[in-house]
């Protein structure tokens, strides 16, 4: 170790040879991106599972528009504005999920996570990297249901800022409702299981809702049921952004709702997870 003499005769701090280390970032970001990185790649290998969040809600759109437009709406134009706010809300709150789940439950049986354990990698990283990289597919399927519906006819009567604002808060639901195929999968950590219980479990939240048909035509112990579903909320909040029509109300009970479900479901993953790796 030397010291040195600054100009002015006055001592310099003396010169260890060490650097002060760079502030690193937050580990639970950086771990969570990267596998969320790896989870697009093993997605983009597997083209299977990308088709299915893609195809699914187009399939939806053209089936029901063309087998009901005409008998609910009177015209199929007609009947496909009112039905594609609630497709899109469809698109990240039902497709997904399954390849989502069925991921973890691949990498927990192969040893991916037991190699994991043995990182200094934060256990939450491993499933939220999973979820965050359902975001990317949610801008692909909604990207693709767009290019679909704008083809088949459908015009965004508000602009383009509420279109993308509808996008948002649909996948702050999706994100929300993507810890209950998290929770699912940790708990079942069986293929057959997983994929039959997390494609069936949002079924009575999308169509217990007047996606389909007003909701004055249901039975009342369907109508007190829409009246309660928060998924409810959800399309009246993009209906009003895509088409004009009140906003604000239904669109703070999503995020009511998807602070709710992240809070429940993300925590109870967590820890349910950490009881089965350790």
């Amino acid at each position: 170790m030397t010291t040195t003499t600054a100009p002015g005769g006055t001592t310099a701090r003396p010169a260890t040879g060490r650097r002060t280390p760079a502030p690193r970032r937050c580990p639970l970001a950086r771990h969570s991106l990267t596998l969320a990185r790896r989870n697009l790649t093993k997605t983009l290998r597997n083209p299977g599972e990308l088709a299915d969040a893609v195809i699914l809600p187009v399939v939806f759109l053209v089936l029901f528009v063309y087998l009901f437009g005409g008998a609910v709406a009177g015209s199929t134009q007609a009947y496909l504005q009112y039905l594609f706010p609630g497709i899109l809300v469809l698109t990240t709150v039902l497709t997904g999920q399954v390849a989502t789940a069925l991921s973890l439950v691949q990498d927990m049986k192969k040893g991916v996570f037991d190699r994991f354990r043995s990182m200094p990698v934060p256990r939450t990283s491993m499933l939220l990297g999973s979820v965050l990289a359902d975001a990317v597919r949610y801008v692909l399927a909604l990207a693709v249901l767009f290019a679909v519906g704008s083809a088949l006819g459908f015009r965004v009567e508000t602009g383009v800022a509420p279109a993308l604002a509808a996008c948002v808060l649909a996948a702050v639901l999706g994100f929300s409702l993507s810890w209950l195929s998290v929770l699912a999968a940790v708990l079942l950590r069986n293929e057959v299981m997983v994929s039959t219980v997390v494609f069936l479990l949002p079924f009575p939240l999308v169509f217990g809702t007047g996606m389909a048909a007003p909701v004055e035509t249901m039975p009342g112990w369907l109508q007190a049921w829409a009246g309660v579903n928060p998924v409810s909320r959800a399309i009246e909040a993009v209906q009003g952004l895509l088409l004009g029509g009140p906003v604000a109300g239904p669109a703070a009970a999503t995020l009511w709702w998807s602070g709710v479900f992240l809070a429940v479901f993300g925590t109870a993953a967590v820890v349910a997870y950490r009881r089965v790796v350790g």
